[in-house]
């Protein structure tokens, strides 16, 4: 049956399971969407407010279900906005599927209205090429087919990542009588296994580790080997900890969970995986964050320390630190061939002796709830975040989702809220996107229905998508919004102080006022959109009933909690170093600090054996 090049595209996306296409109709695209119109052979179209959101929706569906969402965007600017979506998907590694149009091919390089056609036309695909695994152009509609199931192939195997399809609007249009590839004939079957040499020598340094640490990384959720791994650690005996992406890989609440390490992490974390002597990092590519930008001694020491690595992109073997075995291999087939190899004697072994380890962990533990108790247990309004989050945690249930904003918000998650399921907290993680909150909180309430919903952000970021209120109103979305009010992009604001000893264009003040700080009404703004729950709270003891009666309400809701702006208890705990440059007016005893964190970093290959190690100074929350 001859389609149009649209109708193809929309009957392959329903036929390759994708949950939703979200995007805003334009000239560009109009033809494209209109396919999506009330159409059994396509999926759900969600309009928005800004392609930019649509683009971090389609990211968190992927995160959320292993399955990619899809964006559509017109020509020109609205293919532009999907940039900030792609790169932080990119980022991450999580896949998903950008639809633009651009100009009609008998119109190009003639100057046509949007587009910019002075180096490329069309140009879109070049914009997009940083910020994507792969991009595509349907240059004739007998193509249709074969470029959609090559963009499945790449977004989906190996380290995964996002795509863009370039549709000009007269292909869009144009009629074909191939349809929709079968998918499953154009992926390959199965996964990559360990080398079984390189699987030997790493259970064998394994086995022979005292102070073994596990490093977990967003590739575990990635792989979908989580149900694997709880039973992995314990037969191994192996404490573990995470990254940014890798929060929910373990659930908080295990006992072999030591905590997050690097900037914002734990000091428990970062000093267990310092003074490793065996450290087994799984789907993690050592990001300065998570590591501390490198510096020996803080949250790795590589060497001294043996690294094994395993990951699907052997492009992040070696790269950062020397591994003693490097292994490509899929994460879930890696962890049951590791499982195998070990037995029941061996696991009785390692338990008897490294219990001095694992004494030694038990002390940081406790020693790292004690240094954070004055934020968790910080009472009043403007409220500690951790405080906050004590609250929160109480009000949901295990399966809630959590989507995180950028800022001190991102870091005091990790700290200090327990992520109780796997594939439960979202975040911006490696490109730390302001605006992805709300987005991705959209995307779970459409994906998880049955699972309650809180985007986590602060006011300077969610102002960089509350125009998405009324997406969440319109398509009867029950997305929880905790917005942490602090008037200002406060994470800048601490930074700049500790640094150079002052701030600028950090805080929210009125020129013509008293700086006091300033703020929009957020709660009177929600109303405006139309949501029925829209509160400001003025105790810490209303926070728990706000969240369940939002819950109740089986709408969208905004309850907003004034954050105090003293860095003491403010977000997350100083913990971890990171490479910030400094003017020769800083602080002195940020000079020293840069001075010793610098000749200690590791990732260039340079000798740090003889380096004087010192810890940096506890202003990186």
């Amino acid at each position: 049956m001859t389609k149009t090049v649209s109708q193809v595209i929309a009957k392959a996306l329903k036929t390759y399971e994708v949950p939703f296409v979200a995007g805003i109709p334009g000239h560009g695209n109009w033809s494209l969407t209109n396919a999506f119109h009330h159409s059994e052979e396509a999926p759900r179209f969600v309009q928005v407010m800004h392609e930019q959101s649509a683009a971090h929706m389609a990211d968190a569906c992927f995160r959320l279900t292993g399955e990619p969402g899809a964006v559509t965007a017109s020509v020109g600017p609205g293919a532009a906005n999907t940039l900030m979506g792609l790169a932080t998907a990119y980022a991450d590694s999580s896949a998903c599927l950008a639809l633009t149009g651009s100009g009609a091919t008998h119109m190009r390089g003639h100057g046509v209205m949007q587009t910019l056609d002075r180096k490329h036309a069309p140009d879109f695909p070049k914009m997009a090429e940083p910020a994507t695994k792969a991009q595509f152009e349907i240059h004739s509609a007998d193509a249709t087919a074969s470029v959609l199931h090559r963009s499945f192939n790449a977004m989906r195997t190996g380290r995964p990542g996002p795509v863009s399809i370039d549709i000009p609007m007269d292909v869009q249009v144009a009629s074909t009588d191939i349809d929709v590839s079968e998918l499953s004939k154009r992926l390959p079957t199965g996964a990559p296994r360990p080398d079984s040499d390189a699987l030997d020598a790493a259970l064998a340094l394994l086995q022979s580790a005292e102070r073994p640490v596990v490093v977990l990384g967003g590739g575990v959720l990635i792989a979908g080997a989580t149900s694997q791994l709880p039973a992995f650690l314990e037969l191994a005996c192996l404490p573990a900890v995470h990254t940014w992406n890798g929060k929910g890989a373990l659930v908080d609440d295990h006992p072999l969970n030591v905590g997050p390490i690097g900037v914002g992490g734990s000091k428990a974390a970062n000093e267990i995986a310092a003074t490793a002597d065996v450290v087994l990092a799984l789907g993690c590519r050592f990001s300065d964050w998570s590591s501390s930008s490198f510096r020996k001694g803080v949250t790795f020491s590589i060497p001294d320390s043996k690294l094994i690595h395993i990951d699907i992109d052997p492009q992040t073997i070696g790269r950062t630190y020397p591994a003693d075995v490097g292994i490509v291999a899929d994460l879930k087939q890696a962890l049951g061939d590791l499982h195998a190899g070990l037995s029941k004697l061996q696991s009785q072994a390692a338990w008897e002796r490294r219990a001095p380890w694992l004494d030694r962990i038990a002390a940081n533990k406790k020693d790292w709830e004690e240094t954070v108790a004055k934020r968790v247990d910080a009472e009043g309004i403007p409220a500690s975040m951790l405080a906050v989050f004590k609250r929160l945690r109480r009000a949901l249930p295990r399966e809630a989702v959590v989507t995180v904003g950028s800022g001190h918000c991102q870091a005091a998650v990790r700290q200090g809220f327990q992520c109780l399921e796997p594939h439960t907290h979202v975040t911006s993680g490696g490109y730390s996107t302001m605006g992805f909150a709300v987005p991705a909180a959209i995307a779970s309430a459409i994906v998880r229905p049955d699972a309650p919903v809180v985007a986590i952000l602060g006011d300077g970021d969610f102002l960089m998508s509350a125009h998405e209120l009324a997406t969440c109103v319109m398509q009867g979305l029950p997305v929880i919004i905790l917005l942490l009010n602090n008037a200002g992009f406060i994470s800048i604001r601490d930074g700049q102080d500790a640094i150079f000893g002052r701030n600028v264009a950090s805080e929210f003040h009125e020129i013509s006022a008293s700086p006091s700080g300033y703020s929009p009404d957020f709660a009177a703004l929600a109303k405006s959109f139309h949501l029925d729950t829209s509160v400001r709270v003025e105790r810490l003891d209303d926070i728990e009933p706000a969240i369940k009666r939002a819950i109740a309400s089986q709408g969208p809701a905004l309850i907003e909690v004034p954050i105090t702006r003293d860095p003491a208890l403010a977000g997350a705990e100083g913990a971890g170093w990171w490479d910030f440059p400094h003017t020769v007016d800083a602080l002195v005893e940020i000079q020293e600090d840069y001075g010793f964190g610098r000749a200690a970093q590791q990732h260039l290959g340079a000798d740090t054996s003889e380096t004087e190690l010192r810890l940096p100074l506890a202003i990186y929350g």
